[in-house]
């Protein structure tokens, strides 16, 4: 009976050892988890289309310099950005527009914090022809003249480089415009222009395409999409007092998860050094 005895009570002590192990290890466990790495900070980016080829560079800069990740950058025009925002204000961290304009949407419909808003890029509107057509044009006017037969532009209720537009050719003559209460504007064609315009393009890029291959003689774009698009040349740069200034407006999104390390980017596309030499490359400037 001892003998059973004691070899009871040495596997009730083998028992304890091996429960107090597991336990030691189960609390290790837990400090384990407790100080575990918090998951990289990803951020979804809005931007106009003009940024298409400038921002993956920049963001690739910034993920070099912090960690910070991109789980989706979206490129469209501005109006389209802001009415998918409103649509889900949870499905972007970071918008940039190419118009103050548009920013004004989206503010005022709540989906960015105003507080954060700041004026980022400037820009030229400039007419593009295909590149090595020789065609020339000295004014806005000019494109009612016999020498030009088409030309194209955003729509202008959605693409601020076609509102731009629109604002340069009223300038010159060339159509008038009436705006409802809701701000969306109807242009009347002046008769000298009327069968050669397309203003229905939905973004830049497609009035880059247009230009490219012949389905328009000449276009209203940005001058940072010539660095953007192949087969274009700029030939003229449309004044800037026959339009609104250009500017780009940025700003973190009302219901970011991450609305710090969005606020943090948008300091970083202003301020840091290599990143203002990839706008500068493909024709933007800093608003001063």
């Amino acid at each position: 009976m001892k003998k059973y005895s004691f070899a009871a009570a040495a596997c009730s002590l083998a028992l304890a050892g091996v429960f107090a192990l597991t336990g030691c290890a189960g609390g290790g466990s837990s400090a384990s988890k407790a100080d575990a790495p918090a998951q990289p900070v990803e951020l979804t980016v809005f931007a106009a289309n003009s940024l298409e080829k400038a921002m993956p560079e920049v963001q690739a800069l910034y993920t070099a310099k912090t960690g910070v990740m991109f789980a989706d950058t979206q490129f469209k025009a501005s109006g389209d950005l802001v009415s998918q925002l409103q649509a889900d204000s949870k499905a972007a961290d970071v918008l940039i527009t190419a118009s103050p304009a548009t920013m004004d949407a989206a503010a005022s419909n709540g989906s960015v914090d105003e507080s954060t808003r700041l004026d980022m890029f400037k820009n030229d509107l400039v007419l593009v022809a295909a590149a090595g057509s020789g065609i020339k044009v000295s004014s806005v006017a000019d494109l009612a003249k016999e020498s030009i037969s088409s030309f194209a532009l955003g729509e202008p209720n959605a693409v601020p480089a076609g509102k731009y537009a629109v604002q340069s050719l009223e300038a010159a003559g060339l159509c008038s415009t009436v705006a409802d209460d809701a701000k969306k504007i109807s242009v009347k064609w002046d008769d000298a222009v009327s069968s050669k315009v397309n203003a229905g393009a939905d973004k830049v890029g497609t009035v880059a395409k247009y230009v490219a291959s012949g389905q328009a003689e000449v276009g209203f774009v940005y001058s940072s999409d010539v660095y953007r698009y192949d087969g274009i040349e700029a030939i003229f740069t449309v004044p800037a007092d026959t339009h609104k200034s250009i500017k780009y407006p940025g700003a973190v999104c009302a219901e970011s998860a991450h609305s710090q390390a969005a606020a943090d980017f948008l300091k970083f596309c202003m301020e840091d050094s290599d990143a203002q030499k990839v706008f500068s490359k493909y024709g933007f400037e800093l608003v001063a």
